[in-house]
């Protein structure tokens, strides 16, 4: 019996090293194997943040899509997300600590607890003669892009963290915050020699610029489910045009991509815009590395800033998920609110055309009496598709981290938020100065 026992461990443990292993030469090596442990030469660093993605989402989103996702192919870790004054992140601290490499307070950007002004990995990118860019599709003001390129000491500052972008040279903005951005602005950027557009179709043309302004929407875009009704582009097709600007630079770029909506989703318990935001996400994802792959001097970073709404994988006291259901959703909850007539006498036509789920009696009771008729919807949504939620906040869980490219193998393992600019600027060979 003792024999038997010590081969069965001795299997487990084989089996177990062989799967680190694997984990290690997927983790460097990369999509497609082009990287075996390399330290040549990283030229540009292409950081793209999902806000509010954990490995709930990652795995909610496998079974979403039916196979692998991008990032399955490229982990290497997970990192630590807590700020300064709470072991619960906001996007602004989280932000903070990733663009600079220090923890700050939840709502500071990119200034210290004690108001200082923190450099960031964009700004140690600028000084060392490289181009930089910033996409989200939040406003750009807003707090992930807003750590790269600007310091105020409370996030709602939008007003003042757009000039301070203009000021500081970074040769790329793209995404909503029009209302930031007054006429006075646009002038003194274009006396800058940058090119401005406000809508998709410029995005072609504006490739042959060397500095470039897009602003898409007054305030945020829409959501991915959503966005079909605007001429507003894809995360995908910022990145692209970003990359097409930034590459021409002999020097090199740092990048950073938002897919900023997953967060917004996972505080709305809306389970179906969370996934195609995702879905959003790994498509501009699949650009960067397209473009890794050819350029083979470029770092790909992917890190979330910390989870949104507590998903789960399964609930409600079931042993399964039914996450395919999300795949029938054509529109955000919130959109679904719009076409409510007045006395919400339509509640179950409305619900049946964006979601083919045919709502129960109580259902609709529940959403016509919810003072958020929205986060009505959604949540029966999630608990049809066994999607579960314990917090419309953020929480404190690590998360994953992913990597490929000359360098990757720098952040496998477990690391706080604040290494992932320090290894980025190693991995650059440029001075992150302010870090202690």
């Amino acid at each position: 019996m003792k024999n038997k026992l010590k081969k069965k461990v001795l299997a487990v443990a084989a089996v177990s090293a062989m799967a680190l292993g694997a984990l290690s030469l997927g983790s460097s090596a990369g999509a497609d194997g082009t990287y075996k442990h390399n330290h040549s030469k990283v030229k540009n660093v292409i950081f793209l943040i999902p806000d509010g993605f954990s490995a709930s989402y990652a795995t909610n989103y496998r079974w979403f899509k039916g196979k692998e996702s991008q990032m399955d192919s490229i982990l290497v870790g997970m990192h630590r997300t807590y700020s300064a004054d709470t072991e619960v992140t906001d996007s602004a601290a989280a932000g903070t600590a990733m663009a600079t490499g220090i923890k700050t307070n939840n709502g500071m950007i990119s200034t210290s607890p004690d108001g200082k002004k923190l450099t960031t990995i964009l700004e140690a990118a600028e000084a060392s003669g490289k181009a930089t860019g910033l996409v989200a599709t939040s406003t750009i003001t807003h707090a992930t892009p807003a750590v790269f390129a600007s310091h105020v000491a409370s996030r709602a500052d939008e007003a003042s963290i757009a000039p301070q972008m203009v000021e500081n040279g970074v040769d790329v903005l793209l995404g909503g915050g029009k209302k930031y951005f007054p006429d006075s602005l646009i002038d003194q950027a274009k006396k800058k020699s940058y090119t401005y557009i406000n809508h998709k179709s410029g995005l072609a043309s504006a490739a042959k610029s060397n500095k470039l302004i897009g602003l898409f929407a007054d305030d945020a875009l829409a959501p991915s489910l959503d966005r079909e009704e605007t001429n507003q582009p894809s995360l995908a097709e910022m990145t692209d045009a970003a990359l097409n600007v930034l590459k021409k630079d002999k020097d090199g770029f740092f990048l950073m991509v938002e897919g900023s909506q997953i967060d917004w989703a996972g505080h709305d318990h809306d389970a179906a815009w969370a996934m195609n935001d995702v879905q959003a996400f790994e498509e501009a994802l699949a650009k960067a590395l397209a473009f890794a792959k050819k350029d083979k001097q470029t770092l790909v970073v992917v890190a979330g800033d910390h989870d949104t709404g507590g998903m789960s994988v399964g609930g409600y006291g079931v042993y399964d998920a039914k996450v395919e259901i999300l795949r029938n959703i054509t529109a955000t909850g919130d959109y679904m609110v719009t076409k409510l007539d007045a006395n919400r006498s339509n509640i179950k036509a409305v619900v049946k055309q964006y979601t083919s789920l045919d709502l129960t009696d109580t259902e609709v009771e529940k959403i016509k009496n919810a003072s958020k008729p929205d986060m009505a919807i959604n949540d029966i949504i999630s608990e049809r598709a066994l999607v579960g939620w314990t917090s419309t906040a953020h929480t404190g869980v690590d998360v994953p981290l992913y990597a490929f490219g000359p360098g990757s193998d720098m952040f496998n393992g477990l690391h706080q938020n604040t290494d992932l600019p320090v290894l980025m600027a190693k991995a650059m060979k440029i001075n992150l100065s302010g870090k202690k």
